[in-house]
């Protein structure tokens, strides 16, 4: 008879409780989705003009690592734009689809 194994848990030394790794990977979305919020916020601000990365990870409070790894997961999927420098600076911006789509998920709900 097969023994069903049980989902695996892992440690989260920050917040000091187990999560199991579904849960884990819903947190990760969610940083996608702050960051999205951030370049959205960053669009309605200055049309066209990206953000320094240095600003978007003091806004986001992450280090810089997690930030690229972030955008590079976003640019992935082909929803920012992302120009690195050789002296490690760089700048960051929605493309055209990821300005749809924060449109879609940012806009303000329509007045009744």
């Amino acid at each position: 008879m097969p023994v069903a194994l049980a989902p695996a848990v892992i440690y989260d030394v920050d917040k000091e409780k187990n999560m199991h790794k579904e849960d884990k990977e819903v947190g990760v979305d969610a940083a996608l989705i702050a960051l999205l919020a951030l370049l959205w916020q960053a669009r309605q601000e200055a049309p066209g003009k990206p953000w320094s990365l240095a600003k978007l990870a003091k806004r986001a409070g992450v280090q810089m690592s997690t930030l690229l790894r972030q955008l590079n997961a976003l640019s992935s999927a082909g929803l920012v734009t992302v120009a690195t420098a050789e002296n490690g600076g760089g700048s960051a911006l929605l493309s055209a689809a990821g300005a749809e789509l924060c449109a879609s998920m940012f806009a303000p709900p329509p007045a009744e």
